[in-house]
């Protein structure tokens, strides 16, 4: 069956997603027009990863089957949270290069933290789940506190702060003047992504209305910003 989309809740779905999806292709296509090689790869990574979250929303958005539901909002909020493993890997890369993050190192950090994102969906079995996602909830996911926590642990464990710790440990050995500024755009961008995030995620343990509209708001600016930052920070270099 579907659901009875309302106008505003279309306009978010498809329209402001649609964008941000089409969005985040675009630069992926940027990154990987000039030069396939491994390192640009990975940091496309990022951006795919986005877009396709973003695809799975558009299907799910105007369904009411809540087993359906509940799953591809599981591998929606999957896709979010493993697009940040390739800013990790990317960024040991630039520290470390190609020959000690081999690409056999590459994929088990990738293959590692996606089977830990993917253990998450243990709480879904449970006799009550960690996410309650039907009509009663608006179709708007709410986590109880342990999912929340244990997801959480895993997002920012795994993927934030390794990424804002090598970010920085790049940043520092940099010794060019203009390398250090670009760099500080990458920095400021990967702070307001990690923000989406946490506050994202947050809203739905949270699951006050008023809050989460608020939210929204300001995660429409941030959704933008953070991945447009990024991009300006080091994709420009990836392209010549």
């Amino acid at each position: 069956m579907l659901n009875q989309l309302t106008v505003s809740r279309i306009i978010q779905v498809y329209l402001v997603q649609g964008v941000v999806g089409i969005f985040f292709l675009y630069l992926a296509y940027l990154i990987l027009r000039r030069d396939k090689k491994r390192l640009n790869v990975i940091f496309s990574g990022f951006y795919i990863t986005g877009a396709l979250a973003v695809i799975l929303n558009f299907i799910y958005a105007p369904l009411t089957n809540e087993t359906i539901v509940l799953w591809l909002n599981f591998f929606t909020n999957f896709m979010f949270a493993y697009a940040g493993i390739f800013l990790v890997v990317f960024n040991l890369i630039l520290l470390k290069s190609e020959k000690i993050i081999d690409s056999k190192k590459q994929i088990a950090i990738l293959v590692g933290y996606g089977a830990a994102l993917l253990s998450v969906m243990f709480f879904l079995f449970l006799e009550e789940p960690g996410v309650k996602l039907n009509a009663d909830t608006g179709w708007r996911p709410v986590y109880t506190l342990p999912y929340y926590i244990y997801f959480m642990a895993i997002l920012i464990l795994g993927a934030i702060l390794p990424s804002l710790y090598l970010s920085w440990r790049i940043y520092t050995e940099f010794e060019d003047d203009l390398l250090k500024r670009k760099w500080r755009f990458f920095l400021l961008g990967l702070v307001i992504i990690d923000i989406f995030m946490i506050g994202t995620f947050t809203m739905n343990y949270i699951n006050v209305d008023a809050v989460r509209d608020s939210w929204a708001i300001v995660s429409l600016i941030t959704i933008f910003s953070g991945p447009a930052l990024i991009y300006y920070g080091v994709g420009k270099q990836l392209e010549q």
